[in-house]
C-alpha cells in the first residue's frame, strides 16, 4: 500500500469518528485544553534581558559572566540622574533623596552615591590635576577678599556694598571673583526670576573655582526589591523613588529633576511601554482580523468557529512552549504571532472549501468530509514544509532564534491538528449557514477578480521582464541593508530612561558604553593599562591603582597654602544673617550705577549694568508696596537666592583642606571591592574617544581593545557580538531551510520546475522585503528580525497552493482568484498583515519596526504569489499545458 493510499484511510477513519462523535471530540479538546492552560500559566515567563538571546557557551558570554561574578554589587540595579540648577542644590538634593531611599527597607536592598563618602569629601581635591588644582587655587587667591567681607556681613547690604566697591574700585579683581560684568549678568538673571515669581540660586561653586571638574549632576545607585509576581516587578520601588523625588522638593527653591534610568530602569519602561503598546495595537488588530473574517465568510457562525480554533491551539502551544523551553525570549515570543498568522490561513483555507461543498451538497456532513479529505493533504504538505524550514533555526547559536524554530515548527502541527479535528467538530454541531446552501449569484467583487486574473496571464511575459529589473535594483539595495543590535535603539526614545541613558552616553565621563577587562595581578594591570592608553580610540583607563593620587607632595602643598589663605573664614564660615533694612544699601548701589553708567563705551557692560539697575529697582518696588510680614519673606527669598549656597561651598571647601596622604590601603573598602573582586581579580574600565552610537567606531573601539585584551567585556561588546551572531544565525538558518525545503518539495512533486516555481515568490518576497526596508530606513534589529521566519512560512505554504492551483487553471478564461484556496490565501495573508500592522504605530521601535517590515514582507508575498507567479507559471507551463492539450484530443 503507498504512502498516499495510507494517508487516505487514516485522514478517512479520522474524519469518520471525529464527524461521528462531535460532542465526545470536543468535550476531550476542552478538558485537555484546561489542563494545558493552568499548566502553561504555572509554567511559562517572560525574560527581557537581550543578553540571554545568545546561547551561553559563545566565548563572549562567557566573559560576560565572568565579569558579573567578579562585580555582582552593580547588577540589576537602578540609576538615578539628579539634575537642578546649580551643584550646590543637586548635592543636597542627592544627599536628601538618599536618605530616605536607604529608610525604606520595604522597596530596597542598598543605595549609594557613587564617589560621594566621607574619603572624597575630604580627600576629592587630590584627584585633579595639578593644573586644575592650581587653577582652582588662583580663583580662591582671587575670591579670598569678597569671602572675607561677606564672612564679615553675611547679608544683602554686605553683598550689595561689595558690587558698588567693584564699580568704584580701579582693581576689580581686588573685589569679586570672576569678571564684574558676568558676574552682573548671573547676578541679574538670577534677580529677574526670583522678583518675577520664580525660584533661581546663585552657584558660588562655579564662581569661584569655575574649572573645578564635576559632571552637574549627582548620581544614586539604587538595589530595588523586586516583586516577580507582577507585570512590572520594580513598578513598586519606582513608585516609591517617585514619591521621595516629591518629598525632597522645596518650594522656595528651584525644582530638581530625578531621571530614572539603569538596567532595571530601562526594562521597567520597555514593560510598561511594550504592554501598553502592544494592548492597543491588539485591540485594533483584533477588530481588523474579525472584520476581515466576516467579509471572507460573510458568516458570524465561521468567523466564531475560527476564533475559537485559533484560541484552543494557542492553548495547546502555550502549555508546549512551557513543557520544552520555560521561558520564552524577545525572539522566541514571536511563536505566538507566527501561530495566530498560519494558525488562522489553515482554518480559513478549511472553512472556504467547506463554504463552497455546502453549495454542491444536500447534506452538511457530506460537506464537512468532502473539505476535510480535499484540504488535509495540501495543508499537511505545507505545515511540513513550513516547518523544516522551520527547525533549520534550531541549531543556530542564536538562542532566540533557535527557540523560536523550535517552538514555531512544531506549533504549526499543534494548530493543524486543532484545524482537522477540533473544527470539524465544531462545525459539525454549529448550524450550516442557509444562504450557503445554494449558489450564490455573482456579484461586484467576483467580476473585478475575474478581470484581474485575467492580468497577470495575458501580460506574462512584461511582468516577467519587469520582475527580473526589480529584483537586479533589489539585490543592489538589500546589500546596503543596515543593521541596530542596540537594545537602546528598540525602546521608546521618548521614555525616561531612554532619554537618561542617552544624556549619559554624550559625556565621556558618565557614558554607560564603556569596556571592562579583568587581570588577575597588580603588574598586569599597569601594563595592559599602558597598552591601553596608547590605542587610538581610547580616551583613559581607569583600575584601582588610578585611586592613588599622584604628586601627591606638590598637591598637599597647594591645598595647605590654599586653607592658610583662607584662613578661619573657611574654618567656621557664619550663617546667613537677614538683612533687616537692605533698602540704603540698595540705593548707594544705584547710585554708583547711575555714576559710572555714562562713562563706559563697551555695549555689553552698558547693557549688563542696565540690567542690574532695573532688577534693583524692581526690588525697592516690591519692598515698598508689600507688608512686613510679606517684606521679610521678600528679603529672605532674594537673600537666598544671591548668597544662600555659599556657606553650603565654604563648609564643602574647608572639609576638602584636610586631605592627607593617600595609599592604596587606606581606599574604603566600598571603593576597593568596585575595582578588585574576592577572587582576586582587578577591574579595568576603558572609556571610548568618539561616539559610539556610530557603528564604524563601535567596531573601531572594539577590535582595538579586544587585539590588546581578548578577554574583554561589557555593553559594547554585548551589542557588537550579538550583532554578529544574529547576522551568522540567520544566514546559516536561511540558507539550510531554503536547501531543505527545496529538497522536500522536488521529493514530494517529483518536478525541479514546480519546485522552482514554489521557491520563486518565498525568494523574490524575501529579497524585495529587505530593498523597502533600506528605502523606508528601517535597519535590521532584535525584533523586526523575526519576520524572516514567519514571511518564509508564509511563502512557501502560498506557493504550493498557488502552483497546484495553476496547474489546472492556465487558462484566461479561468478565475484563478475565485477558488477557495486563493481566496484563503488571499484573506490569511490580510488577517496576518491586519494583526501586525497595528503594531506599527507602537511607541516601542522594535515593535514598531516588526509591525512595518512583516507588513511590508506580505505585501511582497502576495504580489510575488498573485501576479509574478501567475505570470512565470504561464510562460514556464504553457508548452506543457499545450501538450496535455493536444494528448486529450
Amino acid at each position: 500500500m503507498s504512502l498516499k493510499n495510507r494517508s487516505h484511510i487514516i485522514l478517512s477513519r479520522l474524519g469518520n469518528w471525529t464527524l461521528g462523535h462531535p460532542i465526545v471530540v470536543l468535550s476531550i479538546i476542552i478538558l485537555l485544553s484546561i489542563s494545558a492552560l493552568q499548566y502553561a500559566a504555572g509554567h511559562l515567563s517572560i525574560n527581557t534581558d537581550t543578553a540571554e538571546l545568545i546561547s551561553p557557551e559563545a566565548p563572549f558570554q562567557k566573559n560576560r559572566r565572568n565579569y558579573e561574578q567578579a562585580f555582582s554589587q552593580d547588577l540589576h540595579t537602578l540609576l538615578l540622574v539628579v539634575e537642578s540648577d546649580t551643584p550646590e542644590l543637586t548635592k543636597s538634593a542627592t544627599k536628601r533623596l538618599l536618605r530616605l531611599l536607604s529608610a525604606n527597607k520595604d522597596h530596597f536592598n542598598s543605595a549609594y552615591i557613587p564617589n560621594d563618602n566621607e574619603f572624597f569629601r575630604q580627600n576629592g581635591l587630590l584627584y585633579l590635576d595639578t593644573d586644575e588644582l592650581q587653577s582652582i587655587s588662583n580663583d580662591l587667591s582671587l575670591a579670598q577678599p569678597f569671602i572675607g567681607r561677606i564672612a564679615q556681613e553675611p547679608n544683602l547690604t554686605g553683598f550689595f556694598s561689595i558690587f558698588e566697591d567693584a564699580l568704584t574700585s580701579t582693581d576689580k579683581t581686588q573685589v569679586v571673583p570672576i569678571d564684574l560684568t558676568s558676574l552682573i549678568d548671573k547676578v541679574t538673571l538670577a534677580l529677574h526670576k526670583s522678583v518675577n515669581g520664580e525660584n533661581a540660586m546663585l552657584s558660588w561653586e562655579s564662581m569661584i573655582a569655575e574649572k573645578k571638574t564635576n559632571s552637574g549632576n549627582g548620581f544614586i545607585v539604587v538595589t530595588p526589591k523586586f516583586d516577580f509576581s507582577q507585570i512590572r516587578p520594580a513598578e513598586s520601588a519606582i513608585e516609591s523613588i517617585r514619591k521621595a523625588v516629591a518629598e525632597i522638593q522645596d518650594p522656595s527653591l528651584p525644582a530638581v529633576k530625578v531621571w530614572v534610568t539603569g538596567e532595571v530602569g530601562l526594562e521597567d519602561d520597555e514593560l510598561s511601554g511594550m504592554s501598553a503598546g502592544t494592548f492597543t495595537a491588539s485591540v485594533f488588530s483584533v477588530a481588523l482580523v474579525l472584520l476581515i473574517l466576516l467579509v471572507a465568510y460573510r458568516s458570524v457562525l465561521l468567523t466564531v468557529a475560527t476564533l475559537i480554533t485559533l484560541a484552543l491551539g494557542m492553548v495547546f502551544c502555550g502549555a508546549f512552549a512551557a513543557f520544552s523551553v520555560k521561558e520564552l525570549n524577545l525572539i522566541s515570543v514571536a511563536f505566538a504571532v507566527s501561530n495566530i498568522g498560519l494558525g488562522v490561513e489553515y482554518a480559513i483555507h478549511f472553512c472556504l472549501r467547506y463554504r463552497d461543498n455546502l453549495t454542491h451538497h444536500i447534506h452538511k456532513e457530506l460537506a464537512l468530509r468532502s473539505t476535510l479529505m480535499s484540504t488535509s493533504p495540501s495543508l499537511l504538505l505545507c505545515a511540513g514544509t513550513t516547518s523544516i524550514g522551520l527547525y533549520a533555526f534550531i541549531p543556530t547559536d542564536y538562542k532566540g532564534v533557535s527557540e523560536l524554530g523550535l517552538l514555531a515548527g512544531t506549533s504549526l502541527f499543534i494548530c493543524l491538528l486543532i484545524t482537522l479535528i477540533a473544527l470539524p467538530a465544531l462545525l459539525r454541531i454549529l448550524p450550516a449557514p442557509a444562504k450557503f446552501l445554494a449558489a450564490e449569484d455573482q456579484n461586484g467583487l467576483t467580476k473585478l477578480s475575474e478581470k484581474l486574473a485575467i492580468l497577470p496571464l495575458h501580460y506574462a511575459k512584461p511582468i516577467a521582464i519587469a520582475t527580473f529589473v526589480i529584483a537586479v535594483i533589489s539585490i543592489v539595495l538589500a546589500l546596503n541593508v543596515k543593521t541596530d543590535f542596540n537594545p537602546i535603539n528598540l525602546r521608546d526614545p521618548n521614555t525616561e530612561s531612554v532619554i537618561a541613558f542617552k544624556n549619559l552616553m554624550k559625556d565621556k565621563e558618565t557614558t554607560p558604553m564603556t569596556l571592562t577587562v579583568l587581570v588577575k595581578d597588580e603588574n598586569s594591570v599597569k601594563a595592559l593599562e599602558q597598552k591601553l592608553s596608547t590605542l587610538p580610540s581610547v580616551d583613559k583607563t581607569i583600575s584601582l591603582f588610578d585611586f592613588q593620587p599622584t604628586d601627591q607632595d606638590d598637591k598637599l602643598t597647594l591645598i595647605e597654602e590654599m586653607g592658610l589663605m583662607l584662613g578661619a573664614q573657611t574654618q567656621s564660615f557664619p550663617a546667613l544673617k537677614t538683612d533687616a533694612d537692605p533698602v540704603p544699601g540698595i540705593n548707594r548701589l544705584i547710585k554708583a550705577i547711575d555714576t559710572i553708567l555714562p562713562a563706559k563705551t563697551d555695549a555689553h557692560e552698558r547693557t549688563a549694568l542696565t540690567g542690574f539697575k532695573k532688577e534693583l529697582q524692581d526690588i525697592l518696588i516690591e519692598l515698598d508696596t508689600r507688608q512686613e510680614t510679606s517684606r521679610r519673606m521678600f528679603i529672605e527669598k532674594i537673600q537666598t537666592t544671591l548668597l544662600g549656597t555659599l556657606p553650603y561651598v565654604m563648609n564643602e571647601l574647608s572639609e576638602s583642606f584636610n586631605a592627607r596622604e593617600i595609599t592604596l590601603a587606606d581606599l574604603p573598602s566600598d571603593i576597593r571591592d568596585k575595582w578588585l573582586s574576592k577572587n582576586g581579580s582587578y577591574r579595568i574600565q576603558i572609556f571610548p574617544k568618539k561616539d559610539l552610537n556610530d557603528l564604524t567606531s563601535l567596531e573601531e573601539f572594539i577590535t582595538e581593545v579586544q587585539s590588546v585584551a581578548p578577554e574583554t567585556t561589557d555593553l559594547p561588546i554585548m551589542y557588537w557580538e550579538s550583532m554578529k551572531e544574529v547576522i551568522a544565525a540567520f544566514q546559516q538558518a536561511i540558507v539550510i531551510a531554503l536547501i531543505t525545503i527545496a529538497l522536500l518539495l522536488f521529493a514530494i512533486r517529483r518536478n525541479i520546475v514546480d519546485t522552482a516555481l514554489v521557491m520563486t515568490p518565498l525568494i523574490l518576497a524575501g529579497l524585495f522585503t529587505m530593498a523597502s526596508a533600506v528605502i523606508a530606513d528601517i535597519p535590521i534589529n532584535y525584533a523586526n528580525i523575526i519576520a524572516l521566519p514567519l514571511l518564509l512560512g508564509l511563502g512557501v505554504d502560498n506557493g504550493i497552493h498557488m502552483v497546484e492551483k495553476l496547474h489546472h487553471s492556465l487558462s484566461e478564461e479561468q478565475n484563478i482568484y475565485q477558488s477557495s484556496t486563493a481566496r484563503a490565501m488571499f484573506y490569511g495573508a490580510l488577517t496576518t498583515a491586519s494583526s501586525f500592522a497595528g503594531l506599527a504605530f507602537s511607541t516601542h521601535q522594535g515593535i514598531a519596526s516588526m509591525g512595518m517590515v512583516i507588513t511590508m514582507g506580505i505585501f511582497w508575498i502576495m504580489t510575488c504569489t498573485f501576479v509574478i507567479l501567475p505570470a512565470l507559471s504561464k510562460l514556464v507551463l504553457k508548452d506543457r499545458m499545450n501538450n496535455r492539450g493536444i494528448m486529450e484530443k
